[in-house]
């Protein structure tokens, strides 16, 4: 099968397409390597939810189960998880090897009940990437205000860091303003900024989520003509800030001249919740250079079948979007009230998610080991 002419068009339109799902399933049984063969996947991302839906599964992962044994089920999780992103980065090598270690990216999370302590969350990213040790991982530290602070010091480790749950223009901008501090360390304590990487994790369709309930409680028709709008036009501005702040800045033209790679965004969660919206709604409507958008397959199967990939931001685009932000606060909808809520929610969310995979795994240990 040759690669797919819809995923191929957004790729060449300046779209990394990394697959927003792994397991050991999918590793073994070629699934990944044909995903990165056929439909342009250069990167993964997993998250808390992600690993629980694969480690609830009996089977995959019974043999190493068996292997650790009784050991505390903290541990268990962490080799079972980091044996996985090891071995995906395996698989990524040669796509990091010839994107210059831009692409070929594989992210594992901290533990996301650290989300509000800056320095457990520094020490455990330092320790999931020595225990992955390869140069194509990234460690996954949530864009909290804690966070902030322990992305720049991971980054002035040498570490690859992917900022995640980032929901906020404003905080977006505190993010790019940690990497730059990050990687301005980095270059002081003699890393090869070259093999680093960053990307910052803007979640877009959760947006449209809560957006589209406080339309459709407002009832009205300028309401109902706002909804499924407030998601691209909040991510529109981000590319418009990412574009602001890295053009003819010379802190990041110094970084830019010692081999730095940009901080790229990452449009993560884009498969659309209502089925109303088009499957390839949060992909067809955010194609730019300098984008990484990670899908679940199923979004990236719907993408290959009808997706567009043709460029959608542009300068009146933006303009739009601010105009959807504009009518938004209006009818009264902040769309900061929002976003912080979903920051919280999310953070609430991978808690509840690692949760489950500290239960489900404590089960297999007890099934496996008798």
């Amino acid at each position: 099968m040759a690669e797919n002419v819809n995923t191929q068009r957004t790729t060449d339109n300046g779209v990394s397409i990394w697959l927003d799902d792994l397991d050991r399933t999918r590793i073994t049984s070629g699934n990944l390597q044909e995903l990165i063969d056929n439909y342009n996947v250069v990167g993964v991302t997993t998250n808390p939810s992600i690993f629980q839906k694969a480690l609830a599964q009996v089977g995959p992962y019974d043999e190493q189960l068996k292997q650790l044994g009784r050991i505390p089920v903290d541990d268990a999780v962490r080799e079972l998880t980091t044996t996985d992103v090891r071995n995906a980065t395996d698989i990524f090598h040669s796509v990091a090897e010839k994107s210059d270690w831009v692409n070929g990216r594989v992210s594992i999370e901290v533990d996301p009940r650290l989300a509000h302590d800056t320095k457990k969350t520094e020490e455990q990213a330092e320790i999931l990437w020595n225990k992955v040790d390869r140069p194509n991982a990234m460690i996954k530290i949530p864009g909290t205000l804690e966070g902030l602070p322990a992305i720049t010091a991971t980054l002035a480790k040498g570490i690859s860091v992917n900022v995640t749950l980032i929901f906020s223009v404003e905080r977006y901008a505190q993010v790019i303003d940690a990497f730059l501090d990050g990687m301005e360390q980095a270059a002081k304590n003699g890393h090869d900024l070259s093999k680093m990487e960053s990307v910052a994790s803007f979640f877009v369709s959760r947006v449209d989520t809560a957006v589209d309930k406080l339309l459709e409680a407002n009832g009205s028709a300028e309401a109902k003509a706002l909804e499924g709008k407030a998601a691209v036009a909040n991510a529109q501005i981000a590319y418009e800030l990412f574009q602001k702040k890295f053009t003819n800045n010379p802190r990041w033209e110094a970084l830019k001249a010692k081999g730095a790679h940009v901080q790229r965004p990452l449009w993560a969660s884009t498969s659309t919740k209502n089925p109303a919206y088009s499957q390839t709604l949060y992909v067809d409507s955010l194609v730019a250079p300098d984008i990484v958008n990670t899908m679940p397959e199923r979004t990236l199967k719907a993408l290959a079948a009808g997706g567009k990939g043709e460029p959608s931001i542009n300068a009146d685009s933006i303009a739009q979007s601010h105009k959807v932000m504009d009518q938004l606060k209006a009818l009264g909808i902040n769309i900061k009230d929002v976003t912080d809520k979903l920051e919280a929610d999310g953070v609430a969310k991978f808690i509840n998610s690692w949760d489950s995979v500290l239960s489900d795994v404590q089960k297999g240990i007890d099934r496996v080991n008798g």
